[in-house]
């Protein structure tokens, strides 16, 4: 038995790690967005714009016989001040359909490495984790459970971006956009 619980132990050390990981980033966003208000802008204003958005693939840190492939598509609109505003439709990771309505912020030329690389936190309502896994989501109720959500990207040209969203411990969803 202790040696099942070892296991156990260390197929949860990734997930814990990343948690952590997270934490501290998120710690960052917090204050560099509040030293950010009083900072010149790193480019010009613009009116804002929408995205389309694609996730083809999602990685569970943690095997489930009950995992369904996932995917998502959404669209999403960036203020010219950078505040998010989404919607996405996705397939659970228990094949059921799935929706996230959010609010957020981007963070251009994140931790200042490069001009591509950028971070986004979301917060919202989710809808779709039902019985018999209306569990396996925290404070959901009648399907309905809020979540957050911690993206890093990388732009690829104007366009066309791709990001990783560490979707709590349970798993990082990998997106592409595209500037509409």
């Amino acid at each position: 038995m202790k040696r099942l619980f070892n296991r156990l132990e260390l197929a949860q050390f990734p997930a814990r790690l990343l948690a952590k990981l997270m934490v501290v980033v998120l710690a960052h966003l917090t204050v560099m967005s509040a030293s950010a208000k009083d900072a010149e802008p790193l480019e010009p204003a613009s009116d804002g714009a929408w995205r389309l958005e694609f996730s083809p693939f999602t990685h569970h840190f943690r095997y489930n016989t009950d995992h369904k492939p996932v995917w998502s598509v959404g669209i999403e609109r960036e203020s010219a001040d950078q505040q998010l505003f989404g919607l996405m439709g996705f397939s659970n990771s228990f094949g059921q359909p799935s929706a996230y309505l959010y609010y957020g912020r981007k963070y251009s030329h994140f931790l200042g490495l490069s001009e591509s690389l950028y971070a986004k936190v979301s917060i919202g309502m989710m809808y779709g984790y039902k019985s018999p896994f209306d569990d396996e989501v925290p404070l959901n109720y009648n399907g309905f459970s809020p979540a957050i959500i911690p993206a890093l990207g990388w732009k690829i040209d104007k366009s066309w971006s791709v990001q990783v969203n560490l979707l709590g411990t349970a798993a990082v969803m990998f997106m592409v956009t595209r500037k509409l």
